[in-house]
């Protein structure tokens, strides 16, 4: 098992605080430290185990700053209740590893990082999307092997994706931004599923064709699938942008995998365990031509076997919000809801965070708190 060092800042801080990964930037130190807090940063790359972290927050840990690979379950939110912790911020805007019911028992404020990760994530739903259709991994391993003897007219031919069709699995907001850059970065056709319309997606669309037709081009069509099975029949490429929770675990099973386009596209950046991983290596083994991009993976770190061998398939290591100005804004966010928690202020009360990122006078609350109507948080709206 890999040990863990913890690297302490400002240690003669009133307030203990552990943050169990290291994080970009400095702000957010920053804003821990003015909030009079001791810094505890974990190091090593493989997820803290239970264990590992109950034994880090000891007796004494007011707040904690933790991973998406991490279990807070009912027995870690005891500790960090015992220890007189007040709250417990996740490093992502998801929270399936969070006992979100546990914590509110035990009066543990929950907090996430929305917001700043929507055109990060739909970006590498892009790159994803494009590199599985035009066999980019492929083609670099080709390459970087030695094989490349020069140009032929039928090397690696790929997808062309202008003017087909994408099904958009979750029309929230990373799966509006892909639906957006889709259609009018690509000229695509558009289905979503979703659990209700997503007006401003269609009138988008719509004012979209607008353009088109006053340019003398076909316009698009843009329509929501209530049933899954519209969508995966119709579509060239399906990009999964779902939570994740007990309705969309295994959402894509093996027979719902055989409903797909033999040659369609298969993009997840939302959760892993959305796909049956087992199932998908067997797919992608009878349909060569079926082409899949992921950055999450069912059981991550580990990957089902078979799966890296799949020349059909572009995989990157969950990478999909790693863009320098993400990341750094997910750690202003994180620090930003334990500083305020244990300074005793108000949750914020708007969707729009990014005062919270400018440099100057953020306001005196906490940017997101999840379960702060069940804890009787006042809001804050000036």
């Amino acid at each position: 098992m890999e040990t863990h060092a913890w690297r302490v800042e400002n240690p003669h801080g009133r307030r203990r605080v552990l943050v169990t990964k290291e994080l970009p930037g400095k702000r957010w130190r920053e804003i821990l430290i003015a909030a009079d807090c001791r810094i505890e940063i974990g190091s090593g790359q493989a997820p803290l185990e239970a264990v590992a972290i109950q034994a880090a927050m000891g007796t004494r840990c007011h707040g904690v700053i933790g991973q998406l690979t991490e279990p807070w379950g009912e027995a870690l939110f005891g500790a960090l209740a015992a220890a007189g912790g007040r709250v417990y911020s996740n490093y992502a805007v998801g929270y399936n590893n969070v006992d979100l019911a546990a914590a509110t028992r035990l009066g543990i404020l929950v907090g996430n990082t929305p917001g700043v990760l929507t055109e990060a994530t739909a970006e590498m739903a892009v790159a994803l999307t494009f590199a599985a259709a035009r066999r980019v991994g492929e083609a670099e391993r080709f390459l970087r092997s030695g094989h490349f003897q020069g140009w032929l007219p039928g090397l690696f031919l790929g997808r062309l994706l202008w003017r087909k069709t994408v099904g958009v699995i979750g029309a929230g907001r990373i799966g509006e931004a892909y639906a957006q850059m889709m259609v009018q970065g690509h000229k695509m056709n558009l289905i979503y599923h979703s659990l209700g319309p997503n007006r401003h997606l269609e009138e988008s669309v719509a004012a979209y064709n607008r353009f088109l037709v006053n340019q003398g081009e076909v316009p698009l069509f843009c329509r929501r699938a209530e049933r899954l099975r519209q969508l995966l029949q119709a579509a060239d490429v399906v990009s999964l942008h779902t939570i994740l929770d007990a309705t969309t675990r295994h959402l894509l099973d093996a027979r719902r995998l055989a409903l797909m386009k033999p040659t369609a596209i298969l993009v997840n950046t939302s959760r892993g365990p959305v796909i049956d991983e087992v199932a998908l290596v067997r797919h992608c083994r009878r349909h060569p031509d079926f082409r899949v991009g992921l950055d999450v993976f069912e059981d991550e770190p580990a990957l089902a076997p078979g799966l890296a061998d799949l020349d059909n398939v572009v995989i990157v290591p969950h990478i999909a919000s790693a863009t320098r100005w993400t990341r750094e804004g997910m750690a202003i966010l994180a620090a930003s809801n334990v500083a305020a928690v244990l300074m005793g202020w108000p949750a914020w009360g708007r969707p729009d965070l990014s005062t919270f990122l400018a440099e100057n006078n953020p306001p005196p609350a906490a940017p997101s708190l999840i379960n702060a109507k069940d804890l009787n948080i006042p809001r804050y709206e000036p």
